[in-house]
């Protein structure tokens, strides 16, 4: 399992548009699986489960991402999961943080842009 958080400032809408993006964008076999989107006040909240092949150990593995905004105070969480092989050992040649740092990546594409 692999987890990145961040709390940034910024457009809720826009910080979720541009990360779904690159998520979507990082592999062939990358897809969305399913999503929630939740709204009251100024709360925003949306979960994204994404589940991507990797060929390299023949497993699939999945990346939870949640997105709170409160205003323009927006939290940031990826947790990956799922890309081990093997009944006892969870042995993924880094399937989960590959998933997280794309996450990552894009959380410090935004910063860099001033959204």
């Amino acid at each position: 399992m692999a987890k990145y958080e961040k709390l940034i400032t910024g457009n809720f809408e826009e910080v979720l548009r541009q990360i779904d993006r690159d998520v979507s964008d990082s592999g062939i076999s990358m897809q969305l699986v399913d999503e929630s989107n939740y709204s009251n006040n100024n709360v925003n909240i949306a979960v994204r489960v994404y589940d991507k092949y990797f060929m390299r150990n023949g497993n699939r593995a999945s990346l939870s991402l949640t997105v709170v905004g409160n205003g323009s105070n927006i939290f940031i969480s990826a947790i990956g999961a799922g890309g081990g092989q093997g009944v006892f050992f969870n042995f993924s040649l880094g399937a989960e943080e590959e998933m997280v740092g794309t996450v990552q990546e894009s959380v410090e594409r935004i910063l860099g842009r001033g959204y």
